[in-house]
């Protein structure tokens, strides 16, 4: 009788009896959920939630996006210093293999200048090269 009130004790209390009985599995261990961002493209997309009426998250798609005109680029000086090129491009003076962002009339252009000749610079802007002729004055 006592046998018998002491398994039934140990049975209510989730404890394993030694004879028989297996040890329950724990259960498996799950991986941590992962946050993911993506930045949006458009304000219906989404906004910063710090600054809701900046359009910074939105500028990286409309770069990508903006055909810009070449005449809007002007090569507005060209120096040689130590065997080195450097022009001047709307106010902006780049080394060969310098990139960087000008100012235009339709906002700041993202180009990289590839090569100074004499008569000419070749910048490549938005992945396409692009020859601006330098003006003699």
């Amino acid at each position: 009788m006592l046998k018998t009130s002491l398994l039934m004790a140990l049975a209510a209390a989730g404890v394993p009896l030694a004879f028989g009985e297996p040890p329950k599995a724990e259960p498996a261990k799950t991986a941590p959920a992962r946050s993911v961002f993506v930045m949006p493209a458009s304000p219906r997309e989404g906004r910063d939630p710090f600054f809701p009426e900046s359009p910074r998250p939105y500028e990286d798609s409309v770069t990508i996006t903006n055909r810009t005109d070449a005449s809007v680029i002007t090569v507005k000086g060209l120096s040689i210093e130590h065997g080195r090129a450097m022009v001047i491009i709307n106010n902006h003076t780049f080394a060969v293999g310098d990139e960087g962002d000008v100012l235009t009339g339709g906002g700041h252009v993202h180009l990289r200048l590839m090569e100074v000749r004499t008569d000419a610079a070749v910048i490549e802007i938005n992945g396409s090269r692009r020859e601006i002729s330098i003006a003699n004055k």
